[in-house]
């Protein structure tokens, strides 16, 4: 190739991994050649790139950043990486592909700046195809009758598909509602306000009627798309089986969970304000849920069933997709999550080794134990999430609050599994920057502050004994960021210091020969 592609060795991740689309009624179409799949270190990517790979395609993921994710498990899979704001870059990743997906979308961004962006990258992006001689491209959009009055996000996601069809290359544009799994941020929403709420205040547009569809349905349509004959552009609309109001879907949700949901009506217009509600009680941040909830106002129904013809199955119900999603999280096996790509560009953050300058201020607290590093590891590898901080975990939340108030990500996040870390994921207001098994843990804060930091986890050999050691590194150069370290110093030794201890008592159950790994 003429742009460097790594080659990522393979994990036991992919032992988990039961293919969705072993019941497609299509058949592989292998000889199409590279298949081209953008944002593939995101929720639906992700999940899309295995399926690929295991029906034969050749499949090349583009990823902004070094962090891949669960890709790694799928060493047959080329890694690329490229934005698509820059075009030397698509044309790198274009080199040679047959079929591209397009799942790129910035979202993240928050309602003033996604839709730009949004538009820069598609246009971008379909000139790059042109060059490349690209075959088809296919885009996964968003629902939205085009005589109304759409939300900023919707009218987003059609210009895009505009944008994307005004060229030479054939696009298939596939209109989907509301996506629900284990993962999603829609899912997470409503299972918030599920679990927090026993009476939700609802406005009058929440009556308005989606028509929500499973993650591996939305699978199914994508690779099924690839392997029937399409001439020219094409737009198809998916759905589940039911048209439901958004307060149906919270019941249904509330039925399963066996909670005394009541809904009251409440004089709300606006969205805002009820987006910024939801960022308080859920773990999707305000950027995301203002997008979200601003395409509440617009009915999200398919109005063309074509595609049940092309790629006939029966899709999962609104209840069976709600099961599944809570079986899955229940299992920890979630394979993909929304904080994959959230905040926006964080593949693209400076790590700690790329500072020009080790950072201004350092705080480093150890002890010495008997445990093995191994155990020691596994105890670390906990932190956060459900489990929280093991030690004064008001303090974490009451800074996590604080964060998502003025629009940051907050603690709320959560992790992605409960058992398991990979580069990448989140944890509360960190994201893993560097995992050494059994060595080193390297957490990058991704909350608001006034300058930069890391978090580091280290297990080293002293003498026959390991030494567990904990180091926060700061970097600023303002004055306020100055002000920012000196203020919280003082509960340095105390959160670190009680923080190490239960590591160590916590380890001593991963030293038990009797202990199940699963647990």
């Amino acid at each position: 190739m003429a742009f460097d592609t790594q080659q990522i060795p393979s994990t036991s991740g992919r032992d988990s991994f039961e293919p969705r689309c072993v019941d497609l009624p299509t058949t592989p179409r292998t000889e199409v050649g590279t298949v081209l799949v953008t944002g593939a270190s995101g929720y639906v990517g992700g999940r899309l790139v295995p399926e690929l790979v295991t029906r034969g395609y050749r499949v090349r993921a583009m990823i902004r950043g070094n962090e891949t994710g669960d890709l790694d498990s799928w060493p047959e899979v080329e890694i690329v990486v490229a934005d698509a704001l820059d075009p030397a870059a698509l044309a790198r990743a274009l080199e040679g592909v047959s079929i591209a997906y397009y799942l790129i979308h910035s979202m993240v961004l928050g309602p003033r700046e996604f839709a730009r962006a949004d538009l820069q990258s598609a246009h971008n992006f379909r000139e790059a195809a042109q060059d490349a001689g690209v075959e088809r491209i296919i885009y996964l959009g968003g629902l939205g009758a085009q005589a109304e009055d759409l939300s900023h996000h919707l009218d987003s996601r059609r210009q895009v598909a505009e944008e994307l069809a005004n060229g030479s290359v054939p696009c298939t544009i596939i209109r989907a509602s509301i996506i629900i799994g284990s993962g999603s941020a829609s899912f997470e929403i409503i299972k918030g306000l599920v679990d927090r709420l026993p009476l939700i205040p609802f406005p009058t547009w929440a009556d308005n009627l989606g028509q929500p569809i499973g993650i591996r349905d939305v699978l199914k349509y994508l690779v099924g798309v690839l392997e029937v004959p399409l001439l020219g552009d094409r737009t198809f609309d998916i759905g589940g089986l039911e048209v439901l109001t958004y307060r149906q879907m919270m019941g249904e949700l509330a039925s399963i969970l066996g909670k005394r949901t009541r809904f009251v009506p409440a004089p709300i217009r606006g969205t805002k304000m009820v987006a910024y509600a939801i960022s308080l009680l859920t773990p999707v941040p305000a950027p995301i849920s203002i997008c979200l909830t601003d395409g509440l106002k617009s009915d999200t129904v398919c109005d063309n069933n074509a595609i049940q013809i092309l790629v006939p199955f029966t899709p999962i119900s609104y209840r069976e997709a709600l099961v599944r999603a809570l079986s899955v999280a229940e299992q920890d096996c979630v394979a993909t999550r929304w904080s994959d790509a959230y905040p926006p560009a964080h593949e693209l953050s400076i790590k700690l080794p790329q500072l020009r300058r080790p950072p201004r201020y350092r705080a480093a607290y150890s002890r010495l134990s008997d445990r093995s590093a191994s155990a020691l590891f596994r105890a670390i590898t906990r932190i956060g999430g459900h489990e929280g901080w093991f030690n004064a975990n008001w303090m974490w939340r009451l800074r996590g609050a604080f964060d998502r108030a003025i629009f940051g990500v907050g603690t709320a996040r959560g992790r992605r599994s409960a058992r398991g870390l990979r580069i990448g994921d989140v944890i509360d207001f960190w994201r893993v920057e560097e995992l050494q098994p059994d060595r080193r843990l390297l957490l990058r804060a991704e909350m608001r502050m006034p300058g930069r930091a890391w978090l580091e986890f280290d297990v080293k050999e002293e003498q026959g004994r390991r030494r567990l050691g904990i180091t926060a590194h700061y970097a600023t150069k303002s004055l306020f960021g100055n002000l920012y370290w000196r203020f919280f110093q003082p509960f340095h030794w105390y959160i670190f210091e009680h923080l190490l201890r239960q590591i160590e008592g916590r380890s001593q159950v991963f030293d038990d020969p009797t202990f199940d790994v699963r647990g």
